[in-house]
């Protein structure tokens, strides 16, 4: 049940009803002051000014007009401005019912569209470090309300698998005969690549003979096709390991790199320069864009092919669009890179459309995410300078859970410890994350993150481990809760209403990529249960009916914790 949809929708059609057309969307919002309404017309002088209408004339009739007595109980004005909206127990009873019974709490599957993310792309040769934290757990949070929708959700790790860096290794291996090492880890295999990347830079003789790798790799040569496939293996054997221990759904199947559209390239080229689209300017491929300007204030040219014949990020992005929209069918591709990626993606999604290489109907959104920064604001890195790695960050927080946990528990065993402090540890680091607008930047504070107190995975995650022993010691099995749930207290009904705005979040969450509006509400409502547990007696209820209507509200407000932790890729567990 989409509450504030249902206001907005019965208010725009009362306002179509009573003559008017031409008015803004209503916007409508939670009261904070819950004793004024539970929910509140929030612009409603802006509405009456565009309509040139007196604001408390327009609201008697929006009042007077609104003809669902049975959903609303009570709808007052308030100075200056204000449409406040008292809804009916009875009926706020009836919804939370539809949703007890329901699997997937009452919200509906949507039309299934076929819905590419870009997400995580780690870097080949390399260990993936705490800059592709958030790309990956923001990306797969999407991935998963969208699946959890009904949509057919196309995860796409899009790695970087080709190019020159391999030509790079490819001569540096061979030049000291490491590839017969068939234990190459990734750490030794980096060490390699940032000392071939010196070499390159440094030496001519070195980096002509990388370049004449890359041009045997891109020809299909097999001997540089093995070793290239064997990097590819080293990285992302490691890479899958850190997905499972951060419990996210990216697997071997979803990798899928920039090699896939290598044979697609000098086609496009052809066919840019066939439809006028793109010319050739001193021996390179170049398209001018009129939408971006150079700093003369002329059109820009993107290089989509170099003298040399070699390729550029913008024409495999191009190609990678073409790809989606033939092969995959994309209504929706929605990618998570840092902004500096920015103008890149608009510039390849102006050159697709322009050939026709995908609708213009096609969602395209690039979702852009802030950085990670110390105490001191400032990028957090290691003392020398380097990227943290992530291997290393999640390792950390699972030893800090630990040690937190043996003050509290200091018998348990060591097999309970280690698997109770790898969910707590590994939730703490995502939800402190994804508890964050993914616009901004934020401060990484060990302390919050493992705090069991305030917006933090262990506080959502004890709040749901302590309605489940409510619910274990009740004396009824939930198929024998039959009675209508009632609603008494002001603060059962809070708790109901904040029950069933679970679907509006989650919609919000689809359509918006920001994790940290579901963190949010779910803190809300076990701050609410709190409220709710401590003013409501629950198992020790005077009324049999009183009782088993609380233990109803405690059984939702645990399925709705633990399907949002879910969504967020949050693990729960039996007992904190």
């Amino acid at each position: 049940m989409n509450i504030t949809h249902l206001i907005k929708t019965d208010i725009e059609n009362t306002l179509i009803n009573i003559g008017y057309k031409n008015f803004c969307k209503p916007i409508i919002i939670l009261s904070k002051k819950t004793h004024l309404g539970h929910y509140q017309l929030n612009n409603l002088i802006k509405i009456a000014n565009i309509l040139k209408l007196d604001t408390y004339e327009l609201s008697k009739k929006i009042i007077l007009n609104i003809k669902k007595k049975n959903i609303y109980k009570k709808i007052t004005f308030s100075q200056p401005g204000f449409i406040n909206i008292f809804f009916s127990r009875r009926w706020l009873a009836k919804q939370l019912e539809t949703i007890f019974i329901s699997s997937r709490l009452g919200i509906n599957r949507m039309v299934k569209k076929n819905i590419v993310i870009d997400y995580s792309s780690p870097n080949i040769a390399k260990e993936m470090h705490i800059g592709h934290l958030r790309s990956t757990i923001i990306g797969d949070v999407t991935a998963r309300v969208l699946d959890f929708l009904g949509h057919n959700v196309i995860r796409a790790n899009h790695i970087g698998d080709w190019g020159t860096q391999f030509g790079m290794l490819i001569a540096y291996l061979q030049q000291k005969d490491i590839l017969t090492n068939n234990n190459l880890s990734l750490k030794e295999l980096e060490s390699y690549y940032c000392k071939a990347k010196k070499k390159y830079d440094i030496n001519k003789k070195f980096a002509e003979k990388s370049r004449k790798y890359v041009v045997k790799l891109q020809n299909g040569d097999i001997y540089c096709h093995s070793i290239w496939k064997k990097l590819v293996s080293i990285t992302m054997t490691e890479n899958y390991k850190i997905y499972k221990k951060l419990n996210v759904t990216l697997e071997n199947i979803h990798t899928i790199g920039e090699s896939v559209y290598n044979k697609m390239l000098p086609n496009i080229i052809e066919d840019l320069i066939s439809k006028k689209i793109a010319i050739k300017k001193n021996g390179a491929t170049i398209v001018f864009l009129k939408e971006f300007k150079n700093r003369l204030g002329e059109s820009m040219g993107v290089v989509i092919q170099k003298q040399d014949t070699g390729f550029l990020y913008s024409t495999i992005e191009i190609a990678c669009l073409k790809y989606r929209h033939e092969v995959l069918h994309a209504d929706r591709i929605i990618y998570y890179t840092d902004s500096r990626q920015s103008q890149h993606l608009m510039q390849s999604w102006i050159i697709a459309k322009k050939a026709n290489y995908i609708p213009k109907d096609l969602l395209l959104e690039h979702h852009t995410f802030g950085m990670m920064l110390s105490i001191n604001k400032r990028p957090f890195k290691t003392r020398d300078g380097n990227n943290i790695k992530l291997t290393d960050l999640l390792n950390e927080s699972i030893e800090r859970a630990k040690h937190l946990i043996q003050k509290k528990q200091p018998n348990l065993s060591k097999k309970k410890l280690l698997t109770l402090a790898t969910i707590i540890g590994i939730s703490a680091v995502k939800y402190s994350d994804l508890s964050k607008n993914r616009h901004t930047n934020y401060i990484f504070n060990w302390d919050d993150m493992l705090s069991f107190e305030g917006n933090t995975a262990p506080y959502i995650q004890y709040a749901y481990t302590r309605i489940s022993s409510i619910i274990k010691k009740s004396i009824i099995p939930i198929h024998k809760l039959k009675e209508q749930i009632i609603l008494k207290k002001d603060i059962e009904i809070t708790l109901a209403i904040k029950i069933l705005e679970f679907e509006e979040i989650i919609l919000l969450l689809a359509e918006k990529g920001t994790p940290h509006i579901l963190c949010k509400y779910l803190y809300q409502l076990a701050t609410n249960f709190s409220s709710f547990y401590e003013n409501c007696s629950i198992l020790f209820a005077k009324n049999i009916n009183t009782y088993k209507s609380r233990l109803k509200l405690s059984i939702l407000t645990a399925k709705t914790l633990k399907k949002g932790l879910n969504i967020l890729g949050i693990k729960i567990v039996k007992k904190m």
